[in-house]
């Protein structure tokens, strides 16, 4: 294999490098693997950067996605194509995790005061989570954005959206209804890592559905079994169901925002 090291790489050839060094990482070869961490490690440490405040925590992020993905690629699963996407998915996962860990934290020298004082917003988890909102609003069809945007964000009544729409105020009710059911399941999607083996994805695709009470029978049936004896799998729909039963509002009322494009 040669050295696809080299930054003069770009396109499908810096594509297939990387499919190249993906392969002989599964075989076993680490050195493969400082390729791939030479050759992405600038883009990643841009990106950490862009989600935390602190350069050493950027940098404790970039180095605990990168082992965690070599320890998915020596384990056989993992991206077989497009690194840097399924690196860059991971490495916000990566702090979504540690900002839920960090909260269960407490340190103290006074065990004798429980009492709550005011929550504490993590500024990380907050901004990923705007993200999140923001994609799964961005996901959702144009009629359904829009009637979101005029009554949650607006502040608009049904019977005043009504005419503009040209519906009833019942069905502008009835559309704002599935619209908010349709951003909630996206926003919890968002929160699912990216899965290699078909099934896997197949399973993390629906998962918001399937906390939202909204999968049909049939694919129901389907993803209860593989979650049976798929721990991962099974740990995605505890982490996606204890979200969900957080009850995250993925969007604020009657904010001064502009509409997404």
């Amino acid at each position: 294999m040669t050295n696809p090291a080299g930054s003069g790489l770009s396109g499908s050839s810096a594509d297939d490098a990387d499919t190249e060094l993906l392969a002989a990482v599964r075989a076993g070869n680490t050195d493969a693997y400082g390729l791939l961490y030479q050759r992405h490690r600038s883009a990643a440490r841009a990106f950490a950067h862009g989600l935390v405040t602190d350069p050493s925590d950027a940098d404790d992020l970039v180095s605990e996605t990168f082992a965690k993905v070599l320890a998915t690629l020596r384990a056989g699963r993992g991206p077989i194509v497009a690194f840097r996407a399924y690196l860059h998915t991971t490495l916000r996962h990566v702090l979504y995790h540690r900002a839920r860990r960090d909260r269960r934290l407490e340190f103290t020298d006074d065990l004798t005061r429980y009492d709550e004082g005011q929550p504490f917003l993590d500024p990380a988890l907050e901004r990923l989570e705007r993200t999140y909102a923001a994609r799964a609003y961005n996901a959702l069809p144009d009629r359904w954005r829009d009637v979101l945007w005029r009554t949650e964000i607006e502040g608009a009544s049904p019977a005043e959206v009504a005419p503009q729409l040209g519906l009833t105020p019942n069905a502008v009710a009835v559309l704002a209804h599935r619209a908010r059911e349709g951003l909630r399941r996206l926003y919890l999607q968002q929160h699912v890592a990216v899965a290699d083996p078909p099934e896997c994805r197949w399973v993390g695709d629906r998962l918001g559905g399937r906390v939202r009470g909204r999968l049909a029978h049939r694919d129901s049936v389907r993803l209860e079994a593989h979650v049976a004896w798929c721990t991962e799998c099974r740990a995605r729909l505890a982490e996606v169901t204890e979200i969900n039963q957080r009850h995250y509002r993925p969007y604020r009322q009657r904010n001064h925002a502009t509409p997404a494009d």
